[in-house]
């Protein structure tokens, strides 16, 4: 019997298996986001797309604008797609529904734009990384990823996956590499729709995995205004947060046109200085961390 999985990846390019294993693990992402991050061009990018359209390897759906006219595509992983992704990954093959379950997901949920945001915080890492040699977006995790037992802890003390199940919930985790400096961060996408005080809450699951595995690393609020981070600045400063945290605004780096990977952070006492990425690396505690004392 033919196996459609087999006479498809053949036709792949590790471009191609890139984007099934973002789909796949992170959801949806536009046309655009998908060119910034993997291809010299937006036309390439959407021919090649069209290709895999055809192959039935991903799907896509385009939401009408209130005042007229529609979006640009939204990709989502299809039911190929995803089977060829797990056989690629030696796991088992995703349920017979799960594209369908997926596609509907994103076409009515509420959520697809802080979704979206937060993909598109990664694509722009990943865009950065495709044109400045030395650069790297070694990994990212969604946040069902974060929440799984072992994610973190294994890295540790292997002894902990089956005793911890971590309460850390954040929107994403990655690993950012730049000229062999190394910064693993969490993300906090924010909107604006929740007050500053749910956002202080979320730290409290860092600081029990960091306390637990002995590590900590920066956590990211990537907020939406310059304004609203000012705000969440001085609350911080209020309640002394106990992880290492650092604030952006995306309004302010988009007038800057910086993207996250350059000076667009600010810490905790800094002065309002603003640091790349990169130099978040000093925030970042490896040895006996304990609840309070990473700071």
């Amino acid at each position: 019997m033919d196996d459609p999985v087999l006479r498809v990846q053949s036709q792949l390019t590790d471009r191609d298996r890139v984007l099934l294993g973002w789909l796949y693990d992170h959801g949806v992402l536009t046309s655009f986001q998908i060119a910034q991050a993997l291809f010299p061009s937006l036309d390439f990018c959407q021919r090649r797309l069209r290709t895999l359209y055809r192959l039935r390897l991903v799907a896509r759906f385009r939401p009408q604008r209130a005042d007229g006219g529609s979006y640009p595509y939204r990709y989502v992983i299809d039911q190929l797609g995803a089977e060829v992704v797990a056989a690629s990954r030696d796991e088992r093959p995703p349920r017979r529904d799960h594209a369908r379950v997926e596609r509907r997901r994103w076409t009515s949920s509420r959520s697809l734009a802080h979704r979206l945001g937060v993909n598109g915080f990664f694509t722009d890492l990943a865009s950065y990384a495709h044109t400045n040699p030395g650069m790297q977006l070694v990994d990212w995790l969604s946040e069902a990823a974060c929440q799984r037992s072992g994610t973190f802890t294994r890295l540790r003390d292997p002894g902990l996956v089956r005793a911890y199940q971590p309460q850390v919930r954040p929107d994403g985790y990655g690993l950012w590499v730049e000229n062999g400096v190394t910064v693993p961060f969490f993300v906090e996408y924010d909107t604006g729709s929740e007050p500053l005080s749910v956002l202080i809450g979320k730290l409290a699951g860092s600081r029990e995995l960091f306390a637990k595995i002995g590590r900590a690393w920066p956590v990211l609020f990537w907020l939406h205004s310059a304004a609203r981070e000012a705000n969440l600045r001085r609350v911080l400063a209020d309640t002394a947060p106990q992880v290492p945290v650092a604030t952006g605004a995306r309004d302010h780096a988009a007038a800057a046109g910086l993207c996250p990977a350059e000076a667009v952070w600010a810490v905790p006492g800094g002065g309002g200085q603003r640091r790349r990425l990169a130099d978040l690396a000093a925030y970042v505690v490896d040895g006996d961390v304990r609840a309070g004392e990473a700071a």
